[in-house]
C-alpha cells in the first residue's frame, strides 16, 4: 500500500518514511501542503498529515481533500504538536481518521496506520439499495471494477476501454451513488482546467459513457434541471 507523509519537519519525514518502509508500505514524502496538493492523491491508501505548516495547513489541505470527491474517501491521520481537546475536534469534525500527538512513538504509529488501513480497507456505502465497494483503492459496484492506481475499468470481467474523461466521470458518479452533480461539477472535476468546453459537451460523453457500459447504463441517471447522478 501507498502511503503519503506530509510534514514541513524534515527529519520527521525521513523518520516515517523508514519506519513505515520496515512495514512493508511504500511512502512518499512532501515538505509542504502545497507540494502535497500537487501529486495524484488518489493513488495512496493513507496521509499522514502534519497540521502546523508554512503557509497551508494540514486542516485546510484535510478541507480541500473532502472536498474533493476523488480524494474525500482517502483516510488522513493528523500528526500534531497541538495540545487540547478543541483541536483534536477539529480535526474531527473534518473528517480525520485519527489523530497522533508529537513527540511520535513510532510503535503507536505503526499501529494506528495498520488500524485505520484496517477499516478502509472493506468500506461499504449503502444509498438506498445501492451498494458500493471500495477495497484496496478499486470501486466496485456489481459486475463493474475501476482501479483507481492502474486506472483500468472491467466490467463482468471484460476490459472496458474509456477515454480519461469517460473514466474520470465514472469514477466520480460511482464514488457518490445518490448524489446529483451539476454539469458544472462535472467539468470541475473530470475536465482539465486550460479547457473551455461547453456544458453539452457534459451531456454528449454521459450518453457515450452509458452505451460503453451498457446494460449498467440505466444507472446513470438524468436529473432535469439538476445534472446526473449514479443509482440503482
Amino acid at each position: 500500500m501507498k502511503i503519503l507523509v506530509v510534514d514541513d519537519e524534515l527529519d520527521i519525514c525521513e523518520i516515517l518514511q523508514y519506519n513505515l518502509e520496515t512495514e512493508g508500505y511504500e511512502v512518499v514524502t512532501a515538505n509542504s501542503a502545497e507540494e502535497a496538493l500537487e501529486l495524484h492523491l488518489q493513488e495512496f491508501a493513507l496521509i499522514l498529515l502534519d497540521v502546523m505548516m508554512g503557509e497551508m495547513s494540514g486542516f485546510q489541505m484535510a478541507r480541500k481533500m473532502k472536498d474533493n470527491p476523488f480524494t474525500a474517501q482517502i483516510p488522513i491521520i493528523f500528526i500534531t504538536a497541538l495540545e487540547g481537546e478543541d483541536n483534536l475536534v477539529k480535526g474531527l469534525n473534518i473528517g480525520a481518521d485519527d489523530y497522533i500527538a508529537k513527540p511520535l512513538s513510532m510503535k503507536e504509529v505503526k499501529a494506528r496506520v495498520k488500524a485505520v488501513l484496517r477499516r478502509s480497507t472493506q468500506i461499504k456505502v449503502p444509498q438506498g439499495d445501492v451498494r458500493v465497494a471500495i477495497s484496496d483503492s478499486k470501486i466496485c459496484f456489481e459486475g463493474i471494477i475501476l482501479d483507481l492506481n492502474a486506472k483500468t475499468a472491467t466490467i463482468d470481467g471484460q476490459n472496458l476501454l474509456l477515454t480519461k474523461l469517460e473514466y474520470e466521470m465514472l469514477s466520480l458518479l460511482l464514488q457518490h451513488p445518490g448524489k446529483v452533480f451539476s454539469r458544472e461539477d462535472i467539468l470541475t472535476y473530470c475536465w482539465p482546467q486550460d479547457v473551455y468546453v461547453l456544458d453539452r459537451t457534459v451531456d454528449v460523453n454521459i450518453t457515450r459513457l452509458r452505451k460503453k457500459i451498457g446494460s449498467y447504463g440505466k444507472h446513470i441517471k438524468t436529473r432535469v434541471g439538476y445534472g446526473y447522478c449514479f443509482e440503482k
